[in-house]
């Protein structure tokens, strides 16, 4: 398969359920709210699981997380020196950066700055093709927290005292995010984006939470609901990303209830003449 040539959008639903889909390190990890009281998932959280998937697929990752790391690199500046070598054994910037969307995925998918020491001091800039808009949940959330303690002593010369306060856990009980995003072509063809890159991705994000449970987020409360992938004739589009992706709403089916899970929800596509979306369903 070949650079890509036609545009791509995608919408995908995912659910969660008595989980914290993205916690704020600004309001003690409780689960990203809006004004309005919506649910939010930042586009740094979906392009980090994206990424473990893409590792999980066999693919190169630059952005490792550390309890993801294969290949013994402990920073980003260690793993550009390991695999590219020095900046100055390349002619100019964009060669560095062409050899760096040749190694790694999302290089490619989602772009990188190169700001290091072996750099010449200078930052070598990739933008790419994918774009990941936050998710934003379609109704707003009932948020609940839990305290919680711990049952032994942290220290041996805290024998003889009971158990102490340990902290607050966070929760959705229920909520149907929606997560937006697009491909483009005219940046594909400088990273070197492929369509066999695309159907990485949309793997990838139909099998989002595979391998991404925690205690923040059990096994099962994620789920992708489904997903919406818009294939154009075209470099540009046929339709502008925007009235793509307002194609595809979800909405209560009694307005007046409280959601608890995704079958509440009526999810529905309105037509657009010569963009027929392929549906898939998570696993």
């Amino acid at each position: 398969m070949g650079i890509l040539q036609n545009k791509i959008d995608f919408v995908a639903f995912v659910s969660a359920t008595m989980a914290n889909p993205n916690g704020d390190p600004l309001n003690g990890n409780s689960p990203r709210t809006d004004y309005n009281g919506l649910g939010e998932m930042s586009d740094v959280c979906i392009k980090r699981k994206l990424r473990n998937r893409m590792q999980d697929l066999g693919q190169a990752v630059f952005v490792q997380s550390a309890d993801r790391c294969d290949d013994g690199c402990g920073s980003l500046s260690d793993r550009a020196s390991a695999v590219l070598g020095k900046a100055k054994e390349f002619k100019d910037s964009e060669d560095y950066a062409q050899k760096a969307c040749e190694t790694w995925l999302d290089v490619r998918s989602f772009g990188q700055v190169f700001a290091f020491k072996d750099t010449k001091g200078m930052s070598i800039g990739v933008r790419g093709p994918v774009s990941v808009h936050q998710g934003v949940s379609v109704s707003p959330v009932q948020i609940e927290d839990m305290q919680i303690t711990k049952s032994v002593n942290g220290e041996s010369n805290d024998k003889g005292r009971s158990s102490d306060t340990m902290g607050m856990k966070h929760f959705v009980r229920f909520g149907l995010y929606k997560i937006k995003g697009s491909i483009n072509v005219q940046l594909a063809e400088k990273t070197g984006f492929t369509e066999k890159d695309a159907d990485i991705l949309k793997e990838c994000l139909r099998t989002l939470f595979v391998n991404d449970a925690s205690s923040a987020r059990p096994e099962g409360s994620m789920e992708v609901v489904r997903l919406y992938w818009f294939h154009h004739n075209c470099k540009d589009g046929q339709y502008s990303s925007a009235k793509v992706h307002r194609s595809v709403q979800a909405e209560l089916i009694a307005s007046d209830a409280i959601p608890a899970c995704a079958e509440d929800y009526k999810i529905t596509l309105e037509p657009l003449a010569g963009l027929e979306p392929e549906i898939l369903n998570g696993i």
